[in-house]
C-alpha cells in the first residue's frame, strides 16, 4: 500500500543507537505521560519494513492513544542472524532509557510483533529478564508468533500444511533461508531428523501434541518416528537457541515474563506455537490474555 500520512499524528524517523525507527506520536495533548508501544514487523526476518507496516502502526497509535515506535531491524540474508533480534533488543533498551523524552511513561511500555516479529518480541522479553538498570517491560503482544522450530508435525502443521500463504513447506524453507542454510535439509527437518532423542525427551514436557486442547486436534495423526541425522543437527544448531525457539527457555525465565496477550488464527501452521506458549506462561503464573481468530489465516 502507498504511504499515507495521518494528520492526527506526528511522525518522525529516528535512530535508536544506530537502529532505524519511525515514531508515531498523537498530536492531541495528553494530561499524563502516554503508553509506549515497540512494534517489530513480521516477514521471516527477511521481508517487511517500517513503510510496509505504516498503516498498522498509525492505527495502533490512534486507537490506543500511545506513542508507537516501529523498528526497522536489519534483514537477512544481507545481515546474518541474530542481527535481527539484536537490533530489536537495542531499540527496546534505548526506548526504555529515553521514554520520557518522548512523553512516555517508562513503566507503561509494551513490545508487540506479528509472526517473526512475535518471535523477536518473546526473545527480547526473555533477554531482558535479568536487567536491573532499565524499567521492566509492562506487557508483550504476540500476534501468531513462531516460537519453536523443533516439531513441524504438531496438529496445526498437519491441519494447515497446504494453506497459503504460509504452508508447512514454506515455513521450513523460510527458516533455512533466514539462517542462510542449505534448503536441501528441508525434508529432514520436516520429519524431525534434526532433533536427537535426548532433546526430544527433554523438551517433550513443553512441545507435545498432548498439551494441545482436544478441540484443536481433530484429524491429528502422530507421525512415524524419523531417524536422527547428526549432520543435519550439526548444521542447524541455531534452531535450538531460545532466540529462535523461545518455547525452549527454562522455567526460571518463563516465570519472569510480563503480562502477555497471544493472538492465534484457525488456519495457521503456527497456531499451536501460541497455544503451547500460553500454557507454559500460565503454568508459571504469568497473566495471559488469549484471542483465537476463527476462520482467519496467517
Amino acid at each position: 500500500l502507498p504511504p499515507r500520512r495521518d494528520s492526527r499524528l506526528f511522525v518522525k524517523d529516528l535512530h535508536f543507537d544506530e537502529v532505524p525507527v519511525r515514531l508515531y506520536l498523537p498530536k492531541v495533548p495528553s494530561t499524563s505521560k502516554r503508553r509506549g508501544v515497540l512494534f517489530f514487523h513480521g516477514g521471516c526476518g527477511m521481508f517487511g519494513s517500517i513503510r510496509g507496516y505504516e498503516r498498522i502502526c498509525q492505527y495502533i497509535a490512534r486507537k490506543s492513544d500511545s506513542v508507537v515506535v516501529s523498528v526497522g531491524y536489519r534483514l537477512s540474508p544481507e545481515h546474518q542472524y541474530p542481527a535481527q533480534t539484536l537490533d530489536c533488543l537495542t531499540a527496546t533498551v534505548h526506548f526504555l532509557k529515553t521514554a520520557e523524552k518522548y512523553g512516555v511513561n517508562p513503566d507503561r511500555i509494551i513490545v508487540c510483533g506479528d509472526s517473526a516479529g512475535g518471535t523477536f518480541t518473546a526473545s527480547v522479553c526473555q533477554e531482558l529478564v535479568n536487567r536491573r538498570d532499565i524499567p521492566k517491560i509492562r506487557a508483550q503482544v504476540l500476534i501468531y508468533p513462531l516460537l519453536q522450530v523443533l516439531n513441524f508435525n504438531l496438529p496445526s502443521y498437519q491441519k494447515n500444511a497446504f494453506i497459503p500463504f504460509l504452508s508447512r513447506d514454506h515455513t521450513v524453507r523460510f527458516v533455512l533461508k533466514y539462517l542462510r542454510k542449505d534448503c536441501a535439509m528441508k525434508e529432514a527437518i520436516l520429519a524431525g531428523s534434526h532433533v536427537p532423542e535426548s532433546m526430544n525427551l527433554k523438551y517433550r514436557k513443553w512441545i507435545n501434541p498432548d498439551l494441545i486442547p482436544e478441540g484443536f486436534k481433530l484429524g491429528y495423526k502422530p507421525p512415524l518416528p524419523a531417524p536422527f541425522l547428526p549432520q543435519v543437527h550439526e548444521e542447524t544448531k541455531e534452531l535450538f537457541e531460545t532466540r529462535l525457539s523461545p518455547l525452549l527457555a527454562e522455567d526460571a525465565v518463563i516465570r519472569c515474563q510480563p503480562d502477555t496477550c497471544i493472538i492465534t488464527c484457525e488456519h495457521d501452521v503456527l497456531r499451536d506455537d501460541g497455544l503451547l506458549y500460553k500454557k507454559r506462561l500460565e503454568d508459571n503464573d504469568v497473566k495471559v490474555t488469549w484471542y483465537h481468530m476463527e476462520e482467519s489465516f496467517h
